[in-house]
């Protein structure tokens, strides 16, 4: 197993499919190893994160580690935390926030990376396109109620709204969440983690 994830890696990360409509050029990025208990499924790499390289370098991703009480040590282990966004390469701005994640990422590499994590315990499932990927007709109507429905998808899923600073306003529309959501995503990490 850990051969084929060596080799499926190695052709991620040399991947061009969509080169042309990537406005910064390919950069996939993502953290993946034999092992990891956690996935965490977000968006796409902000342009940030396409300059660093690191999954989650930015604003959001402290705030995403905050919320899972972990350290940038324990969050950047690729034995214990997967990270694979919908969309591996930065997408490029689309109005007031970045372009929907490139579709040839989940068609092309999701099928063939996610059967060989097969010890994920839980999948955080960061914004819409991750809840519609895998959440497919049991997602709700908006993100809000999909996140509110949150019990419905354990113990395999947990919804999460995007961490993004744009979402404050969310967030305090919304105190359910941190009152709610957080303690038991963050019982959950620790229990897998552990």
């Amino acid at each position: 197993m850990t051969d084929a994830l060596d080799t499926l890696l190695h052709e991620i990360r040399a991947c061009r499919i969509c080169a042309a409509n990537l406005p910064l050029g390919p950069r996939p990025v993502l953290n993946v190893a034999a092992g990891a208990r956690l996935l965490i499924v977000g968006q796409a790499p902000g342009a940030k994160v396409h300059a660093s390289g690191i999954p989650w370098d930015d604003a959001s991703g402290r705030r995403l580690r905050a919320w899972l009480q972990l350290d940038d040590a324990t969050f950047y282990d690729p034995t214990r935390i997967a990270i694979v966004p919908m969309g591996f390469c930065y997408p490029g701005k689309a109005g007031s926030g970045d372009a929907p994640p490139r579709p040839e990422c989940r068609a092309t590499w999701h099928p063939r990376l996610l059967p060989l994590l097969p010890d994920i315990g839980l999948t955080l499932l960061i914004g819409q396109y991750a809840q519609a990927y895998f959440l497919g007709d049991r997602r709700k109507a908006t993100l809000t109620d999909t996140v509110r429905a949150w019990r419905d998808y354990l113990p395999h899923h947990l919804p999460l709204p995007h961490p993004s600073p744009r979402n404050v306003a969310w967030f305090k529309a919304n105190l359910w969440f941190d009152a709610e959501v957080l303690p038991i995503l963050q019982a959950r990490v620790r229990a897998l983690l552990d």
